[in-house]
């Protein structure tokens, strides 16, 4: 009685397990090296020699979170993260500074994004399986019509 196990031989080849655990070191490792840079970015943006206020105090937003034209871009620091900016007024100090924000806007825009490309990796996947269960099906049925003709 044969097994159900659809999983070809090819895959369980030494070699072939030892490529898949390469690439997946590989991938995990470009995912940590990504986490590190943007947490060395967030780090040494935050290290000017003195804090923003709104690091250690409470603060108020004053102007609600914008887009950063051209020309502030280049002049305030904090629109360089986000692209987004607003103003906030710390309570204790009685300063205004600039901090940076994450859009609503954005941020749905980013979201419907990923659905979209999430939908899409679906849809292909969802393909791909069923021209490999197909494919392996022909094969069965192939195996069963040539142990047929032996008999």
């Amino acid at each position: 009685m044969e097994s159900d196990c659809r999983i070809p031989v090819t895959c369980c080849r030494p070699r072939v397990l030892v490529l898949h655990a390469l690439f997946w070191v590989l991938v995990s490792l470009g995912v940590y090296g990504a986490s590190l840079r943007s947490e060395e970015k967030t780090t040494a943006a935050l290290k000017p020699a003195v804090a923003p206020c709104w690091l250690t105090e409470e603060f108020v937003v004053s102007e609600v979170c914008v887009r950063c034209s051209d020309f502030i871009a280049k002049s305030r620091s904090a629109c360089s993260q986000t692209g987004y900016i607003e103003r906030v007024n710390c309570t204790k100090s009685n300063k205004e500074e600039y901090k940076s924000c994450r859009s609503a806007l954005m941020e749905e825009h980013l979201f419907w994004k990923f659905e979209a490309a999430m939908l899409a990796l679906t849809a292909l996947f969802a393909v791909l399986v069923v021209i490999r269960q197909r494919r392996l099906d022909r094969l069965a049925s192939e195996k069963v019509r040539r142990q047929i003709e032996s008999i």
